[in-house]
């Protein structure tokens, strides 16, 4: 799968003539859209205006999260408290997509997720689990915790792992935290098992939302952090490829509005 995509600081001299095909976008959130942090995080300046010009323009948008800490429904209110106008149906987190492996595979997990997130589980048969989910867990990731998701997962004939996610760090107002990926790898690592990510930067994932929208990869652009996430714009990451560089999603916005 191979999606436009920008990070942070549009490069001078860039030619931006492929934005003239894009039909779609598809935003990250945290680092996109605002900062988490006390209270909920506050707005990155300038990113309520470009969502509403985004979806005045008649591109489709679309918004995805591996925001782990609360439902879906709880985290767009918190959202618009913030001025954003964002519907539950257009907002796409690892939650609800787990679910619906779990009841396809007729899976019972063990969670290991925030105490936030657990109404998401609310129809989910837990008893005898036979595979362990772990989330942005926050300060439940205690020893203990850890452990007993470890007990139960090397318990299993076939052990199997569930992550809402593999990042490794993210930022809140206050600085760095660690991020899922951290916990998900120290039990990979225990149990000699691989886990299988539901989230960013799942293909899988993604491509729920190519579906939703109708669009095929090359139709789309992909704003996975502005000038306050946490790729600046000389890290090579090693899957992601950036056709272009903004400091914001303001002058992405304007860039795409420009050349569209």
């Amino acid at each position: 799968m191979r999606m436009r995509t920008c990070v942070s600081s549009m490069a001078a001299g860039s030619s931006m003539e492929w934005l003239k095909s894009v039909k779609g976008v598809i935003l990250d959130m945290c680092g996109v859209l605002y900062d988490s942090g006390e209270g909920g995080g506050q707005a990155i300046h300038g990113s309520i205006e470009a969502v509403k010009r985004l979806m005045d323009s008649g591109l489709i948008v679309r918004f995805c999260t591996n925001e782990t800490q609360n439902t879906r429904e709880k985290f767009v209110q918190k959202l618009r408290a913030m001025g954003f106008d964002i519907s539950v149906s257009h907002v796409f987190s690892p939650a609800p997509a787990l679910v619906r492996i779990l009841r396809e595979r007729r899976l019972r997990p063990h969670l290991l997720v925030h105490d936030d997130l657990m109404p998401e589980f609310d129809d989910v048969d837990t008893s005898s689990p036979n595979c362990v989910v772990i989330g942005d867990a926050a300060d439940k990731f205690s020893y203990q915790n850890l452990n007993e998701a470890f007990r139960v997962l090397i318990g299993l004939e076939k052990p199997l792992l569930f992550s809402l996610g593999q990042g490794r760090y993210y930022k809140e107002t206050d600085g760095l935290k660690l991020d899922v990926g951290v916990f998900m790898k120290a039990l990979e690592y225990a149990c000699d098992v691989q886990a299988e990510v539901v989230g960013k930067p799942s293909a899988d994932f993604f491509q729920t939302v190519l579906n939703d929208m109708s669009l095929q990869p090359h139709e789309v652009i992909l704003q996975l952090c502005s000038g306050s996430g946490l790729w600046p714009s000389d890290e090579k990451h090693p899957s992601v490829r950036a056709d272009g560089y903004v400091d914001d999603l303001a002058a992405a916005t304007d860039a795409i509005l420009t050349n569209h």
